[in-house]
């Protein structure tokens, strides 16, 4: 019999994750699987858990939770002999990487979906030594997300990133950026810089809308004005999938990209806080296989 572990986050979905852990389980035994429930209780247990699933040779592992549980979970899977697929129960403020292999958004209708017989393989990013799933964020803006808390993201959902972004626009707060990138070079004063794998970012299904999950590249953007005025017409490009063409916005697509600054300058990585300046990103092409919902 196959083996499958579910990795929990009882705190994603508004507190409802364990309200689904009896159906996915349901799921995964009509689909032939023996089950594993694991349920995290702080910072890393999701990575601990897939190792373990890594080294136990499980067949699938299911990330139950928000981008955060994804994030840690897909690190597990850094540098494995043995990687199970990967399924997804989204339950977080935004869910971008499952917007992005259009998972459904519905627990239920997401739970009903690991029983499918279709997968994927898909790109992930690497920062320094670790993995990323969807986007990297660098500047002002990007620190003042991070400071969102768990609270306000189960009670507020999108708007409490909304909330804090509205903050920081007001400070019109910039960093003296170096970007290289294919042997280019890029340096100025930026709030914003922008790497995604995937075309969903913060929830906007059209930040990138030439990025696929399995094209092998990062999708940067350097914004190069973002005062409260100027955000109106970013926010309407943003909007219609025209970011890329705004006149103070900045596109390239590259395999590997390296960002530093002379001064502090925090990251955002998926949604969580990530490490200052200076980061290394690259693409690991199609290294992860996810089950994705039938046609």
């Amino acid at each position: 019999m196959q083996q499958a572990m579910v990795i929990m986050n009882p705190s994603s979905g508004k507190a409802e994750a364990r309200d689904y852990i009896r159906a996915a389980e349901e799921v995964l035994q009509g689909a032939g699987y023996q089950v594993t429930i694991q349920e995290t209780a702080g910072e890393g247990d999701a990575t601990a858990f897939c190792l373990q699933a890594c080294a136990e040779c499980y067949d699938l592992v299911v990330a139950i939770g928000g981008d955060g549980t994804l994030h840690e979970t897909m690190n597990g899977l850094t540098d494995q002999q043995h990687r199970p697929t990967l399924g997804i129960v989204p339950m977080g403020t935004v869910n971008d990487f499952a917007r992005a292999l259009q998972i459904p958004l519905v627990p239920e209708e997401a739970i009903q979906s690991l029983a499918s017989p279709r997968t994927r393989r898909v790109d992930m990013g690497r920062l320094n030594d670790r993995l990323f799933v969807n986007v990297v964020a660098a500047g002002s803006l990007a620190g003042s997300l991070s400071s969102v808390s768990s609270e306000d993201k189960s009670r507020l959902g999108f708007l409490a990133y909304l909330k804090e972004g509205i903050k920081e626009l007001a400070s019109n707060t910039a960093h003296t950026l170096t970007i290289t990138h294919d042997g280019e070079i890029w340096e100025g004063s930026s709030p914003l810089f922008i790497a995604a794998l995937t075309n969903s970012v913060g929830g906007f299904e059209k930040l990138a809308p030439a990025a696929a999950v399995d094209d092998g590249l990062l999708h940067c953007f350097i914004v190069k004005d973002l005062h409260l005025l100027n955000s109106v017409t970013v926010s309407i490009s943003l909007l219609l999938g025209n970011l890329r063409n705004h006149k103070d916005v900045i596109y390239f697509t590259a395999k590997e990209v390296s960002v530093r600054s002379t001064e502090p300058v925090q990251t955002n990585v998926d949604g969580e806080q990530g490490p200052p300046l200076p980061i290394r990103l690259s693409t690991i092409p199609r290294h992860i296989q996810v089950v994705v919902p039938e046609d």
